[in-house]
Order: C-alpha cells, then structure tokens, then sequence
C-alpha cells in the first residue's frame, strides 16, 4: 500500500471532481474513485455507480467550482459550489472525501442551498466574495 501525501491527495480530488462534474468524462473519472466506494450522502445512490449515474442524470451544465480545500492524513474537505444543476439555486458543498491507495474510497457531505444577498443574515456570500447573479 503505497502512502500519499496530504498534498498529493488534495490534488487528486481536485482532478477527480474536475474530470467528472466539469468535463463529464465518465471513462476517466471512474479510475479515480475505488471500485469499493463507499457513499455517506444522502442524495447519491451507493458505491461508486451510484455517483457515476446521478452526474449522467444531470443537466449538460453543471459546473463545479472549488474554494478553500484542507487534508490531513487520509482525508480531504472541499469547499465548493455545484451549479447548474437544473435546481433554481446553486449548492453549496462541503465534501469531505477519504483516500486509501490513491483512490477516492469514502465520501461525506452537507449541501446547502446558495443564499441570495437578500436572503443572507450575514450579509456575506455563501461562497467565493460575491452573490450569485
């Protein structure tokens, strides 16, 4: 079993996010996720077929954007927006993803819907530093 770094894993679930939500090569993507994958969320169907078929579901333009993303050891924590996904707002994700043998092997999340400037107690934008259009 070889050991990755907390760096190497970022940069592999970055790549494997892009390869499937942004470019939708699903041929590619499967390669990044354990063919023993295990699915916490509530809205994906398990194992890593699950997931592959709920992006296929999908419309055309669904866009993936990454900000703030943390490891430690095996884990990595996401921070990001899912758009276009034929849903009247954005989701706001954190995904927090659990690598073993340099694959994708367990995946939690929390998905929010993406508050309006209006709709914000705070004031301040749910991700990036502006509101959504």
């Amino acid at each position: 079993m070889s050991k990755t770094t907390p760096e190497e894993n970022k940069t592999l679930v970055l790549e494997a996010f892009d390869t499937l939500f942004n470019k939708r090569d699903y041929e590619a993507a499967a390669r990044f996720w354990s063919d023993t994958y295990i699915q916490h969320s509530a809205h994906i169907e398990p194992g890593r077929d699950g997931l592959l078929g709920l992006i296929r579901s999908l419309p055309d333009t669904l866009r993936y954007e990454h900000g703030l993303i943390v490891a430690e050891d095996d884990y990595v924590i996401v921070h990001g927006r899912f758009s276009g996904i034929g849903r009247p707002t954005s989701w706001i994700a954190t995904d927090i993803v659990r690598i073993e043998n340099g694959l994708l092997a367990e995946h939690w999340d929390v998905l929010q819907d993406e508050a309006t400037q209006p709709e914000s107690k705070s004031g301040l934008p749910m991700f990036g530093d502006r509101f959504p259009a």
